[in-house]
């Protein structure tokens, strides 16, 4: 497991990537895939360029992360978030099989802004699951709740 130094600095590379979501016209939402601190793949939401509600930044990154990866390489991985995996995407983590899982803004700091739609801790979902997913956050989320404030009450 990574550092709490390395866990900031992918959290707020998260945070650059859901900056770059917003420029070309998506939600804030960024995510990236690590292994042994080197990061292999990023996503961004793509909810409104893909016109499919399915494509938040942590979907986007499993399908690219499984059709590159092994099973055992993913399973070695940590996925980085800017925000608290929804329920369909910690779906998706899971069945995936990355087995770690770091986020910066909260589900319920996400509701506070957005709407308390289908608020579901990340956590909730993985503690059904057989095999355990380790949920570390929320990790500078004063920073990473910054992109939600201006977004959703602009928009």
């Amino acid at each position: 497991m990574n550092s709490q130094t390395s866990h900031e600095k992918y959290i707020r590379r998260a945070n650059e990537i859901a900056s770059g979501a917003v420029l070309r016209g998506n939600h804030p939402f960024g995510a990236l895939l690590v292994r042994n601190d080197q990061i292999l793949l990023e996503a961004e939401n793509t909810v409104y360029t893909a016109h499919d509600v399915t494509t938040h930044a942590e979907l986007n990154l499993v399908r690219l992360a499984v059709k590159q990866y092994e099973s055992i390489v993913l399973a070695d991985c940590t996925l980085y978030s800017s925000t608290e995996p929804c329920a369909m995407c910690a779906g998706a983590i899971y069945w995936a099989g990355i087995t770690s899982v770091v986020f910066g803004c909260s589900a319920e700091r996400l509701a506070y802004f957005a709407g308390n739609h289908l608020a579901v801790p990340c956590r909730s979902i993985f503690a059904m699951g057989a095999h355990e997913t380790t949920v570390i956050g929320p990790i500078l989320e004063s920073e990473a709740e910054k992109a939600h404030a201006h977004y959703w009450h602009t928009v």
